[in-house]
């Protein structure tokens, strides 16, 4: 498999001579919704190879020994089906987000057996979501302490799970727990290890997602009560949210830059067993007005909406290799500048390369719920995807 860069002048038909594949293959494999439209800095994955050509602006993709890792994708109730389809072909679990915990341990129910129907019969296995998002708020510190200081919400919060386990086949829980106070730690520590005891004699598995940390000592609300080696301990899988560098409410810059996310399994590595970690890989992108002002928001488009846009404002797209992460500037009808930055093949190339270079038990996409289908296409060439079915 090739990924090849697109040049000024190039076209699909070009391009499929150029590798001696045909353009139906290329549109179709790329999903290609303007063929005729190709954007400078655009990339394409091109399969079926049947030539060698010059590479100097394309990147071979051939691995000798394939293994197989655990691909995690998390959706919404409400993703629409279709997407779905396209996606479960190359995941092991779908993480259905997500059951609030309220203080009392009961769970706030979730319409997911459309999902969970739709997965089994795809051969992916469910997993549910519990996280201490407030209703109709976000993620709460206070939530979470009232279930850490509360023996009978804990054990409501367990009953429940094991229940939803049961009534909807879910293979395993999830728990995403965020911006917990740093005094908390031990305490979601002694949670961690309640739930394992609970649902491991029911054969159920247990994952968690945490903080993107690069110390064990790493300060602020987001990492603290995070430890990485209790995790380690405790749970089958561990979800890295390796992304979040670029985000909503910051500066502009890549979502996942590689040199960033190297760091946080570099040290990931020495507190939990390697093939325990599912590294996260982000499925969208930011635009931000230009020049940034503090606190102003970025708005989210998928990867495919991004390479959309840039052929309508006629911008070629750049490509920061420290980050490894694709980017381009334009101008709005207003005269107003703007920067978007997302995710390529190549930049997913890059990832996945962490996955084998600290040997890891796999990925986690955030989300399955927009399409990236190139995506797939580097996933299974560089590595077999474990199934349950």
């Amino acid at each position: 498999m090739i990924i090849h860069v697109v040049n000024p002048g190039d076209s699909v038909y070009k391009i499929a001579e150029m590798y001696g594949t045909s353009p139906e293959q290329i549109i179709f494999d790329n999903k290609l919704m303007n063929p005729d439209r190709l954007v400078v800095g655009q990339t394409l994955v091109i399969n079926n190879v049947a030539k060698n050509p010059n590479l100097e602006n394309s990147l071979y993709i051939n691995p000798v020994n394939k293994r197989t890792i655990i691909v995690n994708g998390y959706t919404y109730p409400n993703t629409d089906p279709a997407i779905l389809s396209s996606a479960f072909p190359y995941l092991t679990y779908i993480s259905i987000f997500s059951y609030q915990v309220l203080p009392d341990g009961n769970l706030t129910p979730i319409d997911d057996q459309p999902v969970i129907e739709q997965a089994i019969q795809s051969g992916v296995a469910p997993k549910m979501v519990v996280t201490n998002i407030e209703q109709g708020g976000d993620f709460s510190s206070e939530l979470a302490r009232e279930i850490f200081t509360s023996d009978q919400a804990q054990d409501r919060m367990i009953q429940n799970i094991l229940n939803t386990m049961s009534k909807k086949d879910y293979v395993g829980v999830d728990i995403d727990f965020e911006y917990l106070y740093p005094e908390d730690r031990e305490r979601y520590n002694d949670l961690l290890e309640k739930i394992r005891n609970a649902i491991h004699p029911y054969g159920y598995i247990l994952s968690a997602a945490i903080a993107p940390k690069t110390s064990a000592q790493q300060p602020g609300l987001l990492y603290e009560a995070h430890d990485y080696s209790a995790h380690g301990y405790y749970d089958d899988e561990v979800i890295i949210m390796t992304y979040e560098w670029g985000y909503t409410y910051g500066p502009p810059m890549a979502v996942a830059p590689i040199n960033e996310v190297e760091k946080v399994i570099q040290y990931a590595v020495t507190e939990i067993p390697s093939r325990k970690i599912l590294m996260g890989i982000p499925n969208y992108g930011y635009i931000w007005e230009l020049p940034y002002v503090q606190g102003s928001a970025a708005t989210v488009i998928s990867n495919p909406e991004a390479v959309n846009l840039a052929a309508r404002v006629n911008a070629a797209i750049q490509y920061d290799y420290t980050a490894q992460s694709p980017f381009f500037n334009y101008y709005d009808e207003r005269g107003i500048e703007h920067i978007v930055w997302f995710e390529d093949a190549r930049s997913i190339y890059a990832k996945l390369q962490l996955v084998e270079k600290y040997n890891l038990g796999g990925v986690s996409y955030w989300t399955v719920n927009n399409p990236f289908p190139q995506n797939w296409l580097v996933l299974r060439t560089m590595f077999d995807i474990m199934r349950f079915v």
